[in-house]
């Protein structure tokens, strides 16, 4: 009988298998099952108590069974539990690849040569280095068949392929991920919780020159549908981050607020259209069309205010 192996390693040793176990069959998302769920927490300190337990168990047994033995017989026991484990096929295994005789037998391998009372030994070269060089031959053969007989991909069109997927999965990412949106990419948010945070932010910066109701005041009228540097959630979006025109519009505000406030508050601001203001300011800019919509998409000039008092004046005199 052959010393086994100490409970101090078989108790963590079955105890990581049976954890391993739970992580693989338990779905927990991106946390593991024992962080995410403390039931999971209970189960393993109860498998650590209860193989411990077990342990305790089998000892006691072994001490009890070994006092019903004789003198004769606790001696034999003693003796095989104190034989050490040895892995007999590893160390042949071992032997084989490596291949070299052992010291009794180095007489048959024993060149004529003999300098200064050195002598040679004939060894050939190990097995495992043989193997080795085969599977390099094997290797290059398949490798050159491969790519230059077949003209199969080179790293350059691998190297073209992996940056292409990478970019699609970068761009899906972005498309999910509110943080890393841009004028290409935002959205319109229509959450509660986004539209919230950005009247937050709409009364807290843009109130002072659009009004609380959007109806304009040193800026334009945000309720009407005219739209002096396009509307949407890309162009508003756009207008937010780099600013208005040159020397008069608004400032770019793409330094103070992060992507996503700036697509909150943008998509507030969409919450305007249509709405009544109370002193809504005359219309600026042109008339915006969706694209997307497949209507026409030429911009209708806002009517010039001058040239309807100078008609309506012409009728009256007439």
């Amino acid at each position: 009988m052959k010393n086994a192996t100490s409970s101090w390693i078989r108790i963590p040793v079955i105890f990581f298998i049976i954890f391993g176990l739970m992580e693989y069959f338990i779905d927990s998302g991106d946390m593991p099952a024992i962080i995410k769920y403390p039931a999971a927490q209970f189960f393993m300190l109860m498998v650590l108590f209860l193989l411990i337990a077990i342990e305790m168990i089998l000892q006691s047994v072994e001490n009890v069974m070994y006092q019903t033995l004789s003198e004769e017989a606790k001696m034999r026991y003693g003796s095989a539990k104190s034989k050490s484990w040895e892995w007999t096929w590893g160390k042949n295994v071992y032997k084989k690849l490596l291949g070299s005789k052992p010291i009794e037998a180095e007489g048959e391998i024993i060149l004529d040569h003999n300098y200064d009372g050195i002598r040679e030994l004939d060894n050939k070269l190990p097995p495992w280095w043989v193997y080795m060089f085969y599977a390099t031959i094997i290797f290059g053969v398949v490798y050159l068949v491969r790519f230059h007989v077949f003209n199969g991909y080179d790293q350059d069109q691998e190297y073209a392929q992996d940056v292409a997927a990478a970019r699609l999965e970068i761009e899906a990412y972005k498309k999910t991920a509110k943080g890393l949106v841009d004028a290409n990419t935002v959205e319109l948010l229509t959450d509660a919780s986004d539209l919230n945070a950005g009247k937050g932010i709409y009364e807290t910066n843009c109130v002072a020159c659009h009004m609380v109701d959007g109806g304009g005041g040193i800026g334009p009228n945000l309720a009407d549908q005219y739209w002096i540097l396009g509307g949407g959630i890309k162009n508003v979006f756009h207008t937010i981050s780099e600013g208005g025109r040159d020397g008069k519009g608004m400032v770019a505000w793409k330094q103070n607020l992060k992507p996503l406030e700036m697509a909150q508050v943008a998509s507030y601001v969409l919450q305007f259209q249509g709405t009544a203001p109370a002193n809504p300011k005359t219309a600026e800019g042109d008339v915006w069309v969706d694209e997307n919509t497949g209507q026409e998409t030429a911009p209708q000039k806002v009517p010039d205010s001058t040239a309807v008092a100078k008609d309506s004046t012409t009728v009256v005199l007439k």
